[in-house]
């Protein structure tokens, strides 16, 4: 009998301990699968790249990078997502762009569940600038470009030009105002009145959300707004930005902020762009050829369109 109960004493005690090992097993399995490129649980920052115009679409291969608010919004969502990230690093080289593409990479920014720091590099400039305001934290170099905070809508006339090289160019047009802008004439009076009243709408709200954004005051924010640029140095006397420094500097006050308290893991996010998504991009930008009047498309793929409106 005392064999009996040794023997089951015996077979609890290995499949206890045999438990104890699979229990251990699957902790750490779930550890490994739940991070980036399987880093530990919770000790690692997310670095995703806002290189170039901010905009919704790339219209010709030749131009210079652009980058998309859905590439940046989904970074974000990835980095909140996994558990292995803390914090996130926002890494900026863009002088602006499109208002909307900058708004809603704003509100990701604003509305991350992780604390993210920006690092302005050589340029965090209008519409990249309001990107970054609602960031926990803003560090730039101290020679970087920083703020441009305005609106520009410029046109270009070409009418003169046309008449010299014998192009009669025309719009059969159905509403008064659908071809304000077009390149083969100037805006008349009333045309630019309404034009500026929605470029002032525009910077008036940019003031504002920077103001917010940086816990500023609007008055003073205007004060310092018009357009103007600052250096790194400059931005953070005038509290733009909360300290100069280098990448590695915004990391390491990221991961801090994360709550990591030694060393720390980072990891790049950089989208891959399909052939879908290039494709998406040409039928974007001419979607918006259209809604810019007929007029303008006669210089769609060559220098420049006849307008362009955008935060920069």
């Amino acid at each position: 009998m005392e064999k009996d109960t040794k023997l089951v004493l015996g077979i609890a005690g290995g499949g206890f301990l045999v438990l104890i090992i699979l229990f251990v097993t699957i902790l750490s399995l779930l550890g490994n699968s739940n991070g980036l490129n399987g880093t530990s649980f919770g000790d690692t920052v997310a670095v995703i790249p806002l290189q170039g115009e901010i905009a919704y679409g790339q219209s010709s291969f030749l131009e210079s990078s652009v980058v998309t608010p859905q590439t940046v919004t989904d970074s974000i969502k990835e980095a909140e997502e996994d558990s292995s990230v803390s914090a996130i690093v926002l890494d900026v080289n863009s002088p602006g762009g499109s208002p909307v593409a900058s708004e809603e990479i704003m509100n990701a920014v604003k509305n991350s569940s992780k604390p993210v720091v920006v690092w302005i590099s050589d340029i965090g400039a209008s519409g990249a600038y309001l990107v970054a305001s609602p960031a926990d934290k803003i560090v730039a170099s101290p020679s970087s470009i920083v703020g441009s905070i305005g609106v520009i809508l410029s046109l270009t006339d070409l009418s003169g030009l046309y008449q010299k090289i014998g192009v009669n160019q025309y719009a059969i047009k159905a509403g008064e105002y659908k071809d304000m802008g077009a390149s083969y004439r100037n805006l008349t009076p009333e045309e630019t009145v309404m034009l500026q009243g929605m470029v002032d709408q525009d910077y008036e709200y940019f003031i504002k959300q920077v103001a917010e954004n940086r816990n500023l005051d609007v008055e003073y924010v205007r004060s310092i707004a018009e357009g103007k640029i600052y250096t790194g140095t400059q931005a953070k006397d005038l509290k733009l930005v909360d300290e100069t420094g280098d990448r590695e500097k915004a990391i390491e006050m990221a991961a801090r902020l994360g709550g990591i308290p030694g060393d720390y893991n980072v990891v790049t996010l950089t989208p891959t762009e399909s052939l879908a998504d290039i494709l998406k991009g040409y039928s974007t930008n001419f979607a918006y050829a259209l809604g810019k009047g007929i007029g303008s498309l006669i210089n769609q793929g060559s220098v420049q369109n006849s307008v362009d409106y955008s935060l920069r």
